[in-house]
């Protein structure tokens, strides 16, 4: 045996042992590039029909948001008491624009940026993550296709959260995060959600159920969407699975916004909206934004207040600090001939809670700030005692005469403003 083992070794020199060594590796490749040794996620497999909405993180059009508002850095007074921005450099003012759109599809997550969305009756801009896209082909589904063959097929949210298994089930995580991901990528867990509402069938095969939901001051009749959750959520967040829920509301069942939001008679329909806290867009001035800034006392958690921390739909930029405050209508501009000009009702101003005290990218809530510097710098409104006021409730107006179907237009980054109207608010 000895013998043997030593006719074999005499046999394998070291160039021998590198050559059979580098030929594995190169016939392995391929293998490992056709079978990757990773789970495939649900967005692996979206991604061969569908396309993920949204502007990249390092194309966001809030990379500038802390030197925007700086353009203006002189101000002159018009006939009518308003501040114009101009630069400093120039007398030519600053036309103030759209400087970025957000959308939120599941309350209190992250938001997603768009490059353009469309402003509906149906109050909600609705958009999502993953969208068919008619030019992917899946080798194995073909093109996506409605049940009807009409080229119309379901669209998805796809929420991720970190998360690691104990165990040795935990590292394997961790390596297939990194191999798919990158060196700097942690494990995740998600979960896809359809976008449109479920019929009863569909409902109850899913294990949905119905349920009254407290919002505020009312109680809401919505679908109990819960059985999606999976239960490492819950765990994430600290809770116990039975006290995590997901909640939906039927299209047809929506909320109607009264108080501050203009009538049937003046927006062309009845104002509605699903879970947002009151009407459905809110404007924000990244102006104010650095003006409020200026007001919070820094400490080694906050020093610079990122506008989406004030959840807004519709940034605005090239604009005084809190000229927005008075608007009462407002005219975003067509850029493009196959546009059209968006009017917009300016309803009331945003009463804020303590949300903002959480920073959207880390979820970390600071203990005062912005808060306090909201309620002691902008307290304003007298409908809102003892509460500060950032932002304005808009809702979109169209003509009396306007079918549903078109109770829409398009809101791009980059339209121009135009006030209308201007006048006092009164929170209701």
């Amino acid at each position: 045996m000895t013998s043997w083992l030593a006719e074999v070794a005499s046999l394998l020199d070291v160039s021998s042992v590198f050559l059979f060594l580098i030929t594995l590796v190169v016939f392995s490749i391929p293998v490992f590039i056709i079978f990757p040794p990773i789970p495939v996620e649900r967005s692996d497999a979206l991604g061969q029909t569908h396309s993920k909405i949204g502007v990249p993180p390092l194309q966001s059009n809030l990379r500038d948001q802390w030197t925007a508002a700086e353009a203006n850095t002189t101000t002159t007074t018009t006939t009518n008491g308003h501040a114009n921005g101009r630069a400093g450099s120039s007398d030519r003012p600053l036309p103030p624009r759209i400087h970025s759109l957000h959308i939120y599809p599941l309350k209190s997550c992250r938001g997603i940026e768009l490059a353009e969305a469309t402003a509906a009756s149906m109050a909600n801009i609705r958009v999502d993550l993953w969208v068919p896209d008619a030019s992917k082909h899946s080798r194995q589904l073909g093109p996506m296709t409605g049940e009807d063959g009409s080229g119309a097929c379901e669209t998805f949210a796809v929420v991720r959260f970190p998360w690691r298994s104990p165990g040795v089930r935990g590292l394997v995580e961790t390596m297939a995060a990194k191999l798919s991901r990158g060196l700097s990528a942690a494990p995740e867990r998600e979960f896809m959600l359809p976008m449109s509402f479920p019929s009863a069938q569909e409902a109850k095969a899913r294990g949905y159920s119905h349920a009254e939901v407290t919002h505020f001051r009312s109680v809401i009749s919505s679908l109990n969407m819960s059985p999606e959750l999976p239960k490492e959520l819950a765990h994430y967040l600290g809770l116990e699975p039975a006290k995590l829920g997901l909640f939906r509301l039927d299209p047809a069942r929506r909320r109607q916004v009264l108080g501050c939001a203009p009538t049937r008679d003046v927006a062309g329909y009845q104002p509605e909206i699903d879970f947002q806290d009151a009407y459905p867009l809110h404007l924000l001035n990244l102006s104010s934004v650095r003006a409020l800034e200026s007001r919070i006392r820094r400490d080694a958690d906050i020093d610079r207040l990122d506008a989406r921390r004030f959840r807004p739909n519709i940034i605005v930029s090239g604009l005084p600090e809190y000229d927005e405050d008075d608007w009462r209508s407002v005219q975003f501009k067509a850029v493009s001939r196959k546009d059209a000009d968006s009017l917009f009702d300016v309803s009331c101003r945003t009463v804020r809670c303590k949300l903002p005290n959480v920073d959207p990218a880390t979820g970390i809530r600071h203990k005062v700030e912005p808060d306090y510097a909201l309620r002691h710098y902008r307290e304003i409104d007298t409908g809102a005692p003892k509460k500060g006021c950032m932002g304005m409730q808009m809702c979109p107006l169209f003509s009396p005469d306007g079918a549903p179907p078109d109770l829409q237009s398009t809101i791009r980054v980059g339209m121009e403003i135009a006030v209308l109207k201007r006048g006092a608010h009164h929170a209701l």
